[in-house]
Formats: structure tokens, C-alpha cells, sequence
């Protein structure tokens, strides 16, 4: 991911099965916005279910998944297992702060490269 793309192309390991029996595995994911983590916790499900937090945060920021006309909680909620964790990981590393990183250069061979500045928690 480039440092500021907001959408992110996914291909699912197995692929929502439609009423048809189509297949769709390619898809669109964008980046979260504030709301998309709190508006769903308003939600009743959510109230009923925690676990459910997570279908409703995808049902908002996946843009597109195959064919389909539109990606809702009915459809999150029939993905396989693996498809579904794989989504999560996904949204989880496209949404993660981002390590800072410098430009380092080897004493040694002069080769250049980028080490991540590590975060440090004050005492």
C-alpha cells in the first residue's frame, strides 16, 4: 500500500456463494473512517452480540465483492470462516498506525536502506 491509498483490491481464498451459486471472490476494501468503528456500536446486534461488531464494520467499508450490487450484513454473515478472518486481517493491517521508518545508510558498504523508528513508551 502506497502511503496514502484509500482502497484496497482483495481476492478472497474461497468466495461468497450467491443464491445462483456464483462465486464471487474479488473485491474492494477502503480505509476506516472514525465513524465506521462507532456507528455500529449503536447497533442492537452489537448490544446482543459483541462478535457481531465486527460484520457491520465490514459491511461498511467493503466497497465491492464480485457481481454483487451491493456488500451488506447478510452477505458478511455467509462468508466461509476463512474468508471472513481473512477480511478481518486485511482490515486490520490496511487500518494499523504506520511505523515511522528513516533512511539509513551502512557504514560499512554505503548501501542505503529504511529501518522502522520503534516506538518507545515513556517511563
Amino acid at each position: 500500500m502506497s502511503d496514502f491509498e484509500t482502497k484496497v483490491s482483495f481476492e478472497l481464498p474461497k468466495g461468497y456463494v450467491d443464491n445462483n451459486g456464483k462465486v464471487h471472490k474479488l473485491g474492494v476494501m477502503r480505509l476506516a473512517t472514525a465513524a465506521d468503528e462507532i456507528m455500529p456500536l449503536n447497533d442492537p446486534r452489537v448490544k446482543i452480540n459483541p462478535a457481531y461488531l465486527s460484520i457491520l464494520i465490514l459491511e461498511r467499508v467493503i466497497l465491492k465483492l464480485g457481481e454483487l450490487p451491493n456488500v451488506d450484513a447478510k452477505i458478511i454473515e455467509h462468508l466461509y470462516t476463512s474468508d471472513m478472518a481473512y477480511l478481518q486481517d486485511m482490515y486490520q493491517r490496511i487500518n494499523a498506525i504506520e511505523v515511522p521508518e528513516i533512511d539509513v545508510i551502512c557504514p560499512k558498504c554505503s548501501n542505503r536502506f529504511k529501518v522502522p523508528v520503534p516506538f518507545f513508551e515513556q517511563a
